[in-house]
């Protein structure tokens, strides 16, 4: 909207003149007739100009798209005037921030560009992650800069009742889906979440990030209380000297030394068995192993800390990666999409460390992981094998643990079941 601002003093006949034709300017353009005090004179005019990703955007065109299958940086910009040498200049020096040949399927892009018929593009903007962005300045000099989005931190509180599936009464409380998972993870080796009962309850505090009114994620969950089968279960986030970690109200550690999956997955498809009927190779045969049904690319992480020993494809496995955890246990991770960039022969890693995406190479009708255990050399049942604890707080720490678990536990018994009105907030644990 354009600001214009008068002064002027009605001493001359000339000035009515002046009034009258700012009168009609206005209504050609179907503005207010402006009521204009007696004592003006116009001393400034000023318009607004729009903005878009930080660039004036007033004398030119914007124009969006989604990145397609197949499609090129190259491709894109061709379609804008852009010269071929000049793509291959940007695309060179873009390879420190964002390496253009790996364009994904359905990320937005956005090219501003001159109002002539050619359509020159002077900007190129990319949205690789809802986090952040990436500006190409096009014109004379090329220049490439990295945008990350404010996020914002907002702690929550929910507290719901089951009536059907976690999933679903995380949501109507007004959660976020991101939830689902990170819950599940802290109260893995506690409850069987397959086995959960209607009546069944939880409270959680977490941390929620958002950019605008956008959830993008959980940062992390401080506390949680759940009731299964009329049994309460704490975890409790607490920096311990060796890092942070869950514990129970007594200090003992929720987590194992493996995680109970390696993979939010669907179902389980086929357990370990000394004889099963082979999908592909038609005969009965020994599967020592435990199949997890996921979507193709799904991320597969390390059950615990290891070294890699093994990562590479076979006609049978497909692309497999084979960790020794210590001298006891080893695992292995098979018919993968792919395996992921930098895990091979001799890396260390890290208990939940990605490692590679479901796929369905090798001897498999499907996309599905072959998780596979071993046990002092010996394959055993991933499902029943008994897994050792993650060592408890220190004592030296104990004293300092069990005032910050009562401070955690008063204000879980505080939230009260309010899932139909949704979660409280506050902005950085601010009422």
């Amino acid at each position: 909207m354009d600001k214009i601002f008068f002064k002027m003093k009605f001493n001359r006949p000339q000035n009515y003149l002046f009034i009258f034709l700012i009168w009609m300017a206005c209504e050609q353009q179907t503005r207010p007739i402006l009521e204009l005090p007696i004592d003006l004179e116009v001393i400034e005019i000023l318009a607004e100009s729009q903005t878009l990703y930080g660039i004036s955007i007033d004398s030119m065109e914007v124009t969006t798209g989604r990145i397609k299958r197949n499609q090129t940086f190259s491709e894109i910009l061709t379609g804008f005037n852009t010269p071929n040498q000049k793509i291959h200049d940007l695309a060179s020096i873009s390879k420190n921030v964002y390496d253009m040949r790996r364009l994904r399927i359905g990320k937005k892009y956005t090219v501003i560009h001159a109002k002539d018929s050619l359509k020159t593009a002077h900007y190129f903007i990319l949205e690789p992650d809802v986090r952040y962005y990436i500006v190409y300045d096009l014109r004379d000099s090329l220049a490439i800069t990295r945008v990350d989005r404010p996020i914002n931190v907002i702690e929550r509180t929910i507290a719901a009742t089951i009536n059907s599936s976690l999933y679903e009464s995380v949501v109507e409380a007004g959660a976020s889906p991101f939830l689902v998972n990170r819950l599940v993870d802290i109260l893995a080796w506690q409850i069987d979440f397959f086995r959960i009962q209607q009546g069944d309850n939880f409270k959680l505090i977490y941390e929620e990030e958002r950019i605008g009114d956008e959830v993008i994620g959980i940062s992390q969950i401080s506390a949680v209380y759940f009731e299964h089968m009329k049994r309460g279960y704490y975890g409790i986030l607490y920096n311990a000297a060796t890092g942070e970690d869950y514990f129970d109200e007594e200090g003992n550690s929720l987590r194992k030394a493996f995680l109970r999956a390696p993979l939010d997955y669907k179902r389980i498809s086929s357990r370990y068995s000394n004889r099963r009927y082979h999908p592909v190779q038609k005969r009965y045969k020994a599967h020592l192993g435990t199949d997890y049904a996921a979507a193709t690319g799904t991320e597969i992480r390390s059950v615990g800390d290891g070294v890699v020993v093994e990562a590479r494809y076979t006609k049978n496995n497909g692309n497999y990666v084979k960790i020794k955890h210590n001298g006891t246990y080893t695992t292995q991770y098979l018919h993968m999409q792919k395996i992921k960039n930098g895990i091979k022969s001799g890396v260390a890693v890290k208990q939940g460390q990605p490692i590679g995406f479901v796929g369905s190479t090798g001897l498999a009708t499907g996309p599905h992981l072959c998780f596979r255990f071993w046990k002092n050399g010996k394959q055993v049942d991933a499902l029943k094998v008994d897994l050792p604890p993650s060592q408890p707080i220190n004592p030296k720490e104990l004293p300092s643990f069990l005032r910050e678990k009562d401070a955690i536990i008063q204000k879980l018994d505080q939230i009260a079941f309010m899932a139909i009105e949704g979660p409280i907030e506050t902005i950085q644990g601010q009422p």
